[in-house]
């Protein structure tokens, strides 16, 4: 029996041998920490990356980078040790299964203070490893501050994740408010409902909270949800993703689904073709 899934995949495989592809740079993010925003981030882009595309995914968390350890990987050297001169960009790709790569950051904020151009023209020049890629999934630190901010601005699309907690909640609101002076949509991800319903609750509260408070008029989103599973847990014990441990669990359903609405979404999209890949997405975030 043929599934939507697999009628995407054989979607890809045609879009590609027509057309050059082009990067889309996804941004997750989250107003606090420990809503789930980091295991969301590497579920998500595994679930991309099943449908059958090609997939990088950039551990951007500063400061509390650890996709490595949920993707059950090492990870020697990083970003920093290629902006330095000290390894070239192709000797930190992790490649997790092929067509599924990590690209891991670093835990300081080291990263962002580098402005020189001959090192970085030499990191861009090395880009071209995984400039084929349909998607980046960048994971990004929690919060507001300045370099989280880096990040998203230079992405294409930005999903927020939030949990129902009140302080979960309000931190996603500050976000919206802060993003909404350079973007016209947003997406929500409500992670670790009880059900639908309070979903649709959550996302109704911000969302009016959103339309009284904020002058412009944002499109906010929810993307989807995901309710509490045992599946996360047993799999962050085996330190596996749940959607490759339990794929047939209704919260690996839940992230496939929103992989599905994203692959759509973004796929409609047409993008500035001046520049692709990943170098377009560093110029913007180290500001060359």
């Amino acid at each position: 029996m043929t599934t939507q899934a697999d009628k995407l995949q054989e979607l890809v495989k045609e879009q590609n041998k027509t057309k050059k592809r082009t990067t889309k740079f996804i941004a997750i993010t989250s107003g606090k920490g420990g809503v789930g925003k980091s295991t969301i981030s590497a579920n998500l882009a595994y679930a991309l990356h099943s449908l059958g595309f090609k997939v990088g995914l950039f551990d951007a968390d500063i400061g509390l980078a650890n996709l490595d350890v949920l993707l059950k990987v090492n990870a020697d050297k990083n970003i920093l040790h290629v902006l330095k001169g000290e390894v070239e960009f192709k000797d930190i790709i992790i490649e997790v299964e092929k067509g599924l790569y990590l690209i891991p950051g670093d835990s300081g904020d080291e990263i962002l203070k580098y402005s020189d151009e001959f090192l970085f023209d030499r990191f861009v020049d090395g880009l071209e490893v995984l400039n084929d890629l349909d998607f980046l999934v960048i994971d990004t630190g929690a919060g507001i501050g300045k370099e989280v901010q880096t990040f998203l601005e230079a992405s294409d699309e930005v999903l927020i994740v939030t949990a129902p907690e009140p302080a979960a909640i309000t931190d996603a609101y500050a976000m919206i408010k802060v993003l909404s002076d350079k973007r016209d949509r947003l997406f929500l991800i409500l992670n670790q409902v009880d059900n639908q319903k309070e979903a649709n609750g959550i996302y109704q509260k911000i969302s009016n909270v959103a339309k009284a408070n904020i002058d412009k008029d944002i499109k906010l989103q929810m993307i989807g949800y995901l309710k509490k599973d045992s599946a996360i847990q047993k799999a962050s014990i085996k330190r596996v993703l749940f959607t490759k441990d339990n794929p047939l669990s209704a919260v690996s359903e839940q992230i496939f689904n929103i992989a599905k609405k994203i692959a759509q979404i973004l796929e409609r999209k047409v993008l500035v073709e001046e520049e692709t890949g990943l170098s377009r997405f560093f110029k913007k975030i180290l500001r060359f």
